[in-house]
Formats: structure tokens, sequence, C-alpha cells
């Protein structure tokens, strides 16, 4: 026979204090694992945002970023005339060599802050080869002129990044005439200027990448392997989605093992919490598990209420961890990409699938902590219960 659950939600009505401590204990471990989750899953997903499928980056060969890479005017000239690159109004090749620079800026509010952030030089085309940017704001800086167009996620967080106002930076001025979305993507933490102005005053010879579209998707293995053979160039082909996703892998895997090592910690004390509450139930309700022996419930039954009282009790933690980290969801903060040392903005990103991690963490807690207490109950001789 199996004990009803009924007398396990009776049993803990009749604790309310130490159980809602347990549980409480137990869900600001899950809020705190969730957040840490939610914090790499918001920074990898920034990143992946970043390329498309459709579009190809081209780097120098060995070399792991753009900041390392190096392009000349020939070399792009050759790139741009293959047959997989797409080509727009004109014939015009859908294709931006791009000059990428982090520089240093001081913080709205304390200048004395700095934080390392991308500029990036781009041809008219970028704006057509990256179809996730979007001008929400102004006009796109013209042609010959000291003009940048900044992401949407610096705006507000450094001086000068206002519509109309002036940054200074490379010893010249530039004025802000856009603002620019790129579906959340790193782009937004970027900020935008012509190529051929951004080259000259960061004292660049060269570019760093070229990104194009592919003239068809469904030919990128051919297009590298064509790229790369070419004997006019040294370079290495990625998609550019695949290439932006890799360079998430470090500091996401950083922050999940800390998520691990943080939470694994926390769970430790929530565990003791829950073995101490299902401790002190088991010798409140002695005489209950001497009856319930004592009417044909069998020492396994007993066992399995027990478990199945403390895992009601973590879920119950595991569902106030959930609407603690809820909140998270969406909230921008900001990191150093490790694979170009620049600052990167994103939003926490709380998922059902973190949720449910949460919860099924929560359950796993509650039932190591309630099994040596229920073991306990079930072992008791039934004499011994009744004293």
């Amino acid at each position: 026979m199996k004990i009803p659950l009924i007398y396990n939600v009776r049993s803990v009505r009749q604790r309310p204090v130490s159980t809602a401590l347990t549980a409480l204990g137990i869900g600001l471990v899950v809020a705190v694992f969730i957040g840490m989750l939610a914090l790499a899953n918001g920074f990898a997903t920034a990143l992946t945002r970043t390329g498309s499928e459709q579009n190809v980056l081209v780097l120098r060969k060995g070399a792991d970023s753009e900041m390392a890479s190096n392009l000349d005017r020939d070399a792009v000239s050759a790139l741009t005339s293959s047959p997989h690159v797409a080509r727009g109004a004109e014939g015009r090749a859908l294709a931006s060599p791009e000059v990428y620079v982090v520089i240093p800026l001081g913080r709205m509010g304390d200048t004395t802050q700095l934080a390392n952030v991308v500029v990036r030089g781009v041809s008219e085309q970028a704006w057509q080869v990256r179809a996730n940017v979007a001008v929400y704001e102004g006009t796109r800086p013209s042609t010959g002129k000291n003009e940048v167009c900044v992401g949407k996620r610096l705006v507000g967080r450094f001086p000068g990044t206002g519509l109309g106002e002036t940054m200074r930076f490379a010893g010249r001025p530039w004025t802000v005439t856009c603002h620019f979305a790129a579906a959340g993507s790193a782009f937004e933490s970027e900020i935008w200027g012509e190529n051929e102005q951004i080259m000259p005053a960061m004292r660049r010879e060269g570019f760093q990448s070229l990104a194009f579209r592919l003239a068809d998707p469904a030919s990128f293995e051919e297009a590298k392997r064509l790229l790369e053979a070419d004997k006019r160039v040294t370079v290495d082909v990625y998609r550019e989605s695949a290439f932006y996703a890799k360079q998430s892998e470090l500091l996401g895997n950083i922050l999940r093992i800390l998520a691990i090592m943080i939470t694994g910690i926390m769970a430790v004390g929530a565990i003791f919490g829950a073995v101490n509450t299902m401790y002190a139930a088991v010798a409140s309700r002695a005489p209950e598990i001497a009856v319930l022996l004592t009417l044909g419930f069998r020492p396994r039954s007993i066992l399995a209420s027990f478990l199945a009282e403390s895992a009601v009790i973590a879920a119950a933690g595991g569902v106030i961890g959930c609407l603690l980290a809820l909140p998270m969801n969406g909230v921008v903060t900001s990191t150093t990409n490790w694979a170009n040392f620049s600052e990167t903005a994103f939003s926490f990103r709380v998922t059902p699938g973190l949720l449910l991690a949460g919860l099924v963490f929560a359950v796993v807690m509650g039932t190591l902590g309630g099994f040596f207490p229920a073991r306990r109950a079930s072992k008791v001789p039934v004499v011994q219960a009744i004293r």
C-alpha cells in the first residue's frame, strides 16, 4: 500500500516556519543558479545573433579574431571578385571590407573609468550585408565625413553618444548621426563609421576582415575551399554565424563553471537545511510512523512518503527561485569579451529551459536532503517508535 499524499501535505502544514525557511533556502540557491546561467545564456545569444548563416567572414590565415587579422586592398579585391559573392544593385558585390579597432572610452558620469569599445569601419554595403542591423534614429554617416553611428547598447552609457553630439577618439571629433539596433547582437555594443575615414584615423594600412553575402547560402563549403586555395590570398574563411558563436565559447564556459561551483557550494547548505527539517519531522512523528507500520504500510512506503514530502518542499522552493529569477530577464549588463578584450553589453536571458532546469535542481536537492531522514523513518522499529 502507498501512503496518501494528503498525509504529507497535512504534515507540512503543521510545520510552517521550518518548511518555509527550507523552501526559501532552496529558492535562493535556484535563483542564483538560474541567474548565472541566464548571464551565460545572454552573452552567448548576443554573439550568436551577431552572425548570419548567409554571410561569410574572411580573416588573415591563422588569425583567431578580427583584431588579430589584416587584409590588404589587393586581397580584398581578389576575394570580392569570387562568383560566390552575392551581387546587389548595378552588379556591385554585397561585401564589406572592415576596419576593427578597440578604443578606451570613459563611462558616463565618471570618465576615469575606462571601457574598451569596438570601433568598426564599414563600407556602404555593410548595411545590406548585415541584415540584422537597422538604423532606428537619424541618418547613416555620410561619405568622406567624420561621422559615426552608435549601437543601441552604448547610447547613454558613454558621453557624446546622443544624436547630434560629438565623440572624440583617435585625435578627431566624430559627429553621431544615427543610432542602430542589431536584434540584440554584439554589434549593438559597437561604433560604426566609414572605413575610409576610420582607417587613416586609426593609422591602419589595411582592413581587418571582409564580410560578404553568399550568392547561394548552401555553397559555403565550396566557397571556403576555393577561397582558401587561392594563391593570391592567404586567408581563413568562416561562416559568420559559426565564427561569432565560437567567440562566445570561452567566456560562456567560464560562466557556466562558475554557476556550477557557486550554486554547488550554496546547494550544500540548502541540502543540510532539508536534512534538518526532515529529521525534525521524523522525530516528531515517530508515533505516527509506528501506527502506519502497524496498519500494514511497508517500510518502503514510509521511505517513499518522506522522500515525496521532501521533494514537495523543494519543488515549492524551486518555484520561489524561478519567481525570484524572472525579473532578471531582459536586464542589461556588460562584460569583457575575452576573444577581443572589448566590452559587450547584453541582456540576461531567462528561458523556459532554464526555469525547468532550476525546478529539477531544486527537486534533486530536496531528494538528497530527505533521503537519509526518510531511510531512518523506514527503519524505526515499531516498539521503539511507540515509546
